[in-house]
């Protein structure tokens, strides 16, 4: 692959040259104040139309890029520093009272993102301006620990650059919001130059084609099934980079002021006042960016950025908790959890956390039910012709439990799992007879494991007697498991028959038809109290169906059930704690988040290749 007559590889080289030679020549910092005297014509030019100002600016910022990309590679912060504090005097003479470069670069590139319009003749330098910000904070990539203290980091949350918090973030919503494509091909095409135009022109010139050729195309080791993001470069970096500011580490003396912004801003029909102790507070349209949330679902990152808003800022939590067409949120997040095979674990977790700070909230639980859905294409186990949305969630989450009992075998994800149905159980609102089915066929399939492993037990403990030498397998633990997880159906079940028995005949129907399965466990000491409650609704029907007689039809049980359930006296069924479970975020939740951000960086950013073998942060060969 050529580049203007330029190979690849000669481009690389050059990159190793400059790395060598810029402490004598100081090439580098020489390319940064010219990028730096033509930013401050960049919206005048833009206003005007001068493509060949804007192209020139962008290709000065991608060679910038590009050298720093190879910069941080293999030298320290302190050593990346002395490059950008040169100064022309003796070779190697630094001076620490010297022009600080890159701190005025950031400071540029922060005005550049926020202030430039964007317009088909911008759309490519601000793309590039929002990946070389990417870059310079990626020294993360090549640290295996969590970086607490970093020179970026600090000019970031200090000095001349904070003042442009909110305006970053605003504007990096807005373009994730936006999901503005590249301009058609016809309309970024750069005036050609004749060949005296020499090396750095040809240069540039294929820089300019070549990053074109990514944004298209998708770019080396880009991924044709995994690139719906890739229709926006400017949203897919910018969604990137807001995640990478959000998840940087406080400062010793202050607060990461890109999460407070995050955290803090409300919608642009909220009149009320910011607090003054809020800093970095702006507003923005919540319904563009609540459709703009639902819609690309499909990626990691934008999933992640729902996390995060729906975990930190309690003004999108309220907004959308009281939207009237939650299914728009909620059936793409079903959808990720439903194809459970073809994503990565961190996607999944992302996406039922999600669901368990939404089922948190009562209203939501007793909304969900009120949804009626028609003809779930992608529920393929069985044809859903028509189905409440809280009961396809129960079926979506019960068939990820059922997964992750077979494969991954994830307590964290089970209990996730059965928190989000326990909040919404004393809800349950006329439940799909396919959904009662398969919440006690759940059941069915943890007494099974449950007798297994006991009787695993049973064997492995008459085995030891006759031979010392010969270490046990802890079946004890793993029976605490299953039993533990046993008792948080049970508790569901009951939950949902002590609160809303009236309003769920299937469910009856399906403890009717399945009630051996109980019968083991009501004399169980470690289930013997929940039991009760359901002991008592099972010989209360199934006495009521007894005196009905034989041969009776399913209408015919369900119009029992429905009689029953009136004459059933409520003060004998057993009042118990409601079932309610937080999601509490970890005591340092950086360590997971920062390497699964850098993680969706090093997978998804468009045209910045790392070598995997440089990377130190995350293990490549990991999901």
């Amino acid at each position: 692959m050529t580049r203007s007559g330029i190979s690849f590889s000669r481009f690389l080289s050059l990159h190793q040259l400059a790395v060598e030679n810029n402490p004598r020549t100081g090439n580098l910092g020489a390319l940064i104040k010219v990028f730096l005297s033509r930013t401050k014509e960049l919206k005048l030019s833009a206003e005007c139309q001068n493509h060949i100002f804007i192209w020139q600016t962008h290709n000065a910022l991608f060679i910038i890029c590009c050298l720093l990309k190879v910069f941080i590679c293999q030298m320290s912060e302190e050593e990346l520093q002395l490059h950008f504090t040169y100064e022309e005097k003796s070779p190697g003479n630094y001076s620490s009272d010297s022009e600080d470069l890159l701190e005025e670069l950031l400071c540029c590139l922060m005005q550049l993102i926020t202030d430039i319009p964007l317009l088909d003749i911008t759309y490519e330098i601000s793309v590039e301006a929002i990946s070389t910000m990417v870059v310079f904070l990626s020294c993360q990539l090549f640290h295996k620990e969590v970086l607490r203290q970093s020179i970026s980091h600090k000019y970031l949350m200090r000095g001349p650059c904070l003042p442009y918090t909110s305006k970053l973030v605003k504007t990096l919503l807005y373009n994730f919001i936006r999901q503005e494509k590249p301009p058609p091909p016809g309309t970024h095409v750069f005036p050609q130059q004749s060949d005296g135009g020499g090396l750095l022109y040809g240069l540039a010139s294929g820089v300019a084609t070549g990053l074109w050729t990514v944004f298209t195309l998708g770019g080396v080791g880009s991924k044709a099934t995994a690139s719906p993001e890739l229709s926006s470069p400017l949203a897919n970096q910018s969604l990137l980079l807001l995640l990478v500011l959000a998840n940087l580490t406080d400062a010793s003396d202050a607060p990461n002021p890109y999460r407070q912004a995050i955290m803090s801003f409300k919608n642009t029909q909220d009149s009320s006042p910011f607090p003054s102790s809020i800093p970095h507070a702006f507003q923005i349209n919540f319904n563009s960016l609540y459709t703009a949330l639902c819609e690309q679902q499909t990626s990691d990152q934008a999933t992640l950025l729902l996390y995060t808003l729906l975990h930190q800022n309690s003004n999108i939590r309220t907004y959308m908790l009281a939207r009237t067409d939650m299914e728009n949120l909620v059936l793409p997040i079903l959808e990720i959890l439903y194809h459970v095979e073809e994503r990565n674990s961190h996607h999944v977790y992302m996406a039922l956390i999600i669901l368990l700070i939404l089922t948190e909230d009562d209203g939501f639980n007793r909304s969900i039910h009120e949804v009626i859905l028609k003809n779930i294409t992608w529920y393929s186990e069985r044809v859903l012709t028509e189905i409440s949305l809280g009961s396809l969630l129960i079926l979506v989450v019960i068939r990820t439990i059922q997964y992750n009992m077979t494969r991954t075998r994830d307590k964290y994800l089970h209990t996730n799992c059965l928190a989000a149905l326990a909040n919404m159980s004393a809800q349950f609102r006329s439940l799909h007879q396919y959904a009662a089915q398969r919440i006690i066929s759940l059941f069915s399939l943890l007494s099974k494991k449950h007798n297994k492993v006991l009787e695993q037990a049973t064997q492995s403990l008459r085995g030891s007697l006759s031979s010392n030498d010969v270490p046990l397998p802890d079946y004890a633990q793993d029976l605490n498991v299953i039993e533990e997880v046993i008792r948080m159906m049970l508790e569901i079940i009951n939950s949902c028959l002590t609160n809303s028995l009236h309003h769920n005949p299937n469910l009856v129907y399906a403890l009717l038809y399945k009630r051996d399965l109980f019968e083991q466990f009501r004399t169980h000491p470690s289930f013997q109290d929940i039991m009760q409650n359901i002991d008592l609704v099972i010989t209360f029907f199934s006495s009521r169906l007894l005196q009905a007689g034989a041969e009776l039809s399913v209408e015919r049980v369900l119009e029992i059930i429905k009689q029953g359930v009136i004459a059933l006296p409520k003060d004998r069924l057993k009042k118990f704690p409601e079932l309610k479970f937080k999601y509490v975020e970890e005591e340092q939740p950086e360590e997971f988040f920062i390497p699964y951000v850098w993680s969706l960086v090093y997978n998804s950013a468009v045209g910045l290749y790392w070598n995997p073998q440089d990377i130190q942060l995350f293990t490549m060969d990991s999901d």
